[in-house]
């Protein structure tokens, strides 16, 4: 059986990851940090902007920033050529 992340990786999907700060409702003069982590597609995003919708939609602490981090983990291999031989003795 293969895993859903796999399957999403080989769709073209990246381990994206991304920082929140958002402002803590009782006090707003405090950040809080939040480490949100999914599978999603870069440029665009749209599971990170689903989340973010349901946070400004569902929850009190209004977002300050968000830092998007994007890696796709399975890729071309890189593959350089070499014009010569070296031999060692």
């Amino acid at each position: 059986m293969t895993s859903t992340a796999f399957v999403k990786q080989l769709e073209g999907y990246g381990l994206t990851t991304a920082e929140i700060l958002y402002r803590l409702p009782d006090h707003p003069g405090l950040l809080q940090a939040y480490v949100w982590q999914e599978y999603d597609l870069a440029p665009d995003f749209p599971v990170l902007n689903d989340f973010l919708a349901f946070w400004r939609r569902e929850l009190a602490g209004p977002l300050h920033s968000v830092k998007v981090c994007h890696a796709r983990l399975i890729k071309p291999a890189e593959f350089k050529a070499v014009d010569g031989v070296l031999t060692l003795h």
